[in-house]
């Protein structure tokens, strides 16, 4: 029956039953959920404890609801309306939940410098993503150059916490593993060569086009399935932990990312289906 509506009102439809979803799930997360990243006190004044209640609604409700649509948008047929639709919602809600993990965690009481590039790092994957996806056949310009100098913040960020945990009893940073710094480094630098490489083209089109877009996209879902499964571990249940169940979503973005990345590659992908001839009669 859904594949008989029109598009329109199929993204509606789909926004709500994910939004739907979402709202079974965030109450749960927002009751059990160690307040104290938001934590204002009780004595507080009643707009800021508004205030970062708002805030952490936001930030968990974007971030269930942007893995919620993240995964029907990397299993779905890539231009298809569901997958439009998802996309859409990914977007959004991820956006609302990058932009206060990052802008809040410099202003936490704990160490955050980690979180705080995180942030930055997945905000940045997902709006160069959504731009690929976007814009048809740009030409580079200032866009691409501040993505390039983010890319390389990021990437000297990694390597400056890696030198960091080094030299720390723990060999940690705030409390981040080493794998974090990796992270930091592979991606950012990755990320980065991809934008000189774009603005030594001076336009970015056809395959390429679509590359960029799906590995950023993912890598960017990636950073959020991990910070949940692996980051708020406290919230899964116990028969979850060490299984399939807690590290399959982490890794289902990349696995997507390496199917789609082979499947675009293949001749005729893309390519308009001949329309059917009409016999003779």
């Amino acid at each position: 029956m859904l594949h008989q509506l029109p598009a329109g009102r199929l993204h509606v439809i789909w926004a709500a039953i994910l939004a739907a979803g979402s709202g079974l799930l965030v109450p749960a997360f927002i009751f059990t959920a160690g307040a104290e990243t938001l934590d204002v006190g009780s004595d507080a004044a009643l707009w800021m404890r508004l205030g970062a209640d708002v805030l952490l609604w936001l930030h968990i409700g974007g971030g269930t609801l942007g893995i919620l649509s993240g995964f029907v948008a990397i299993f779905s047929r890539k231009g298809a309306p569901i997958h439009r639709a998802a996309g859409k919602v990914f977007f959004a809600s991820m956006f609302i939940a990058y932009l206060i993990g990052a802008g809040v965690a410099p202003f936490l009481e704990t160490g955050q410098r980690p979180n705080f590039v995180a942030g930055v790092l997945a905000l940045y994957l997902l709006i160069t993503a959504w731009l690929a996806a976007r814009r048809r056949n740009p030409k580079s310009g200032m866009l691409e150059f501040s993505g390039l100098v983010v890319a390389l913040l990021v990437t000297a960020a990694g390597g400056l916490f890696a030198w960091q945990g080094a030299q720390d009893p723990t060999g940690t940073v705030d409390g981040a593993p080493p794998q974090a710094f990796v992270l930091f480094v592979v991606v950012g630098s990755l990320a980065a060569l991809g934008d000189f490489h774009v603005l030594l083209r001076r336009r970015i089109n056809g395959t390429m086009r679509i590359a960029r877009h799906l590995w950023r996209m993912c890598v960017s879902f990636f950073i959020a399935a991990a910070s949940f499964f692996f980051g708020q571990q406290q919230l899964l249940p116990d028969h979850m932990l060490g299984t399939p169940l807690q590290s399959g979503p982490v890794l289902a973005p990349l696995v997507a990312l390496v199917v789609w990345l082979v499947w675009i590659r293949l001749p005729g992908w893309g390519r308009p289906k001949p329309s059917p001839q009409t016999p003779f009669r």
